[in-house]
């Protein structure tokens, strides 16, 4: 899943990026509006957390023209504004609303239910042979063993998972996985595969689909 943060408080911007980072998102951060509407042009993103009140201007109306756009991310708004008809705002644009200060928790918690929606309703649980992916308490068992997986590992096995039998392309498993600094030329990805398949251990799931990226048998 990956998550868009526009923030320009400098030292809650690199909070907010480690934070993510560590429950496991790809993410790229932003400073500015201007920032934010080049990286939401050239990346596709599950989420995005926005300070409200931003240098350039009102996040929220930023969102409002998106959105008669038809633009769909869900979007997390961050401010110290707690009125109700602020909180109703960001509700009728599509996002949620948290106020300063808040716990670092509850913000990973609201951002990993947003990517959920973002997935169309994807389900929580995904099953594949004698694989079971826990979306939401982010654990995996085969065979009911659970598993230690690393966060780029989670990730790049539930998008495999979530099209089972569907080849995924490398591209677009570097962009569920990482952020925008990934390069695509490097083998990161294969890394990654390689200790999937040794912690999934035999019968092998995880193929090669040459001249494409990687597929699970479903």
């Amino acid at each position: 899943m990956r998550v868009l943060v526009t923030e320009d408080d400098g030292d809650l911007r690199v909070a907010l990026d480690a934070a993510l980072r560590g429950a496991g998102f790809a993410v790229d951060v932003a400073e500015d509006l201007p920032a934010a509407d080049f990286s939401i042009a050239v990346n596709a993103y599950d989420c995005i957390v926005f300070d409200r009140m931003l240098p350039a201007g009102d996040a929220l109306e930023y969102v409002r023209a998106r959105r008669q756009t038809g633009w769909p991310v869900p979007v997390l708004f961050l401010t110290a504004r707690d009125g109700l008809d602020d909180r109703l705002d960001g509700l009728r644009l599509g996002g949620d609303y948290l106020v300063k200060p808040f716990a670092m928790a509850e913000l990973v918690a609201r951002v990993r239910s947003l990517c959920r929606r973002s997935a169309g309703g994807q389900a929580t649980v995904l099953r594949c042979a004698d694989v079971e992916l826990d979306v939401a308490r982010r654990e995996v068992r085969r065979a009911g063993v659970l598993l230690t997986l690393t966060p780029k590992e989670f990730l790049v096995l539930e998008r495999l998972m979530t099209t089972p039998g569907t080849p995924v392309s490398r591209k677009e498993l570097i962009r569920h996985a990482w952020d925008e600094m990934a390069d695509p030329g490097s083998n990161v990805l294969d890394v990654v595969i390689a200790q999937l398949r040794r912690k999934l251990r035999e019968p092998q799931l995880v193929r090669t689909v040459r001249g494409t990226g990687y597929l699970i048998n479903g």
